[in-house]
């Protein structure tokens, strides 16, 4: 009998852990590897018009985006220092001859919010100046960039982009 209170017990407070992982609906991403003492190596996708030639050249595709690897502190939100780390922008010189490009920075473009609920990333970006709009080509691969970058978590199966008039040609 004394076994039994204790197993279930111990069934009590793995279910109590169990459902608190699960139900935490703000951001918690998993997939990328912690490096002790120095943070999370994360990827950020940027874009190599060379390895997107077609007919007629350019196809602004996302068979142009190259993960290009960075490190952050750790975070309860690694998805919003990933994107915020995106929008930023920052080529080194070493990618830039390699042919690595970005529109990252935009004006006044920030992300507001991040959360992930049933594998859905919703990020909320501020666009008061409507940087995010223009050709087909470029919304496309701005889209591109920051839905591969969200992805690599793999809690993350779709992105959601808030408000939708983001990334309209």
């Amino acid at each position: 009998m004394k076994w039994r209170s204790i197993s279930i017990s111990i069934l009590v407070v793995l279910a109590i852990g169990i459902a608190g992982y699960l139900f935490n609906s703000t951001e918690s991403p998993k997939g990328n590897d912690s490096i002790p003492g120095t943070g999370i190596a994360i990827r950020l996708y940027y874009y190599n018009p060379a390895n997107d030639q077609g007919p007629g050249g350019v196809q602004c595709s996302k068979n142009g985006l190259v993960a290009v690897e960075r490190v952050i502190p750790e975070t309860s939100t690694p998805l919003t220092e990933t994107i915020k780390l995106l929008l930023r922008g920052e080529i080194s010189q070493e990618e830039k001859i390699q042919g690595i490009t970005s529109e990252f920075p935009l004006a006044g473009v920030s992300l507001i919010s991040a959360s992930i609920q049933d594998g859905v990333a919703t990020l909320t970006f501020s666009d008061p100046q409507n940087k995010t709009s223009g050709g087909s080509c470029r919304v496309a691969i701005l889209w591109a960039q920051i839905e591969a970058t969200a992805k690599q978590f793999e809690t993350v199966k779709s992105v959601r982009f808030v408000p939708e008039e983001l990334f309209q040609p």
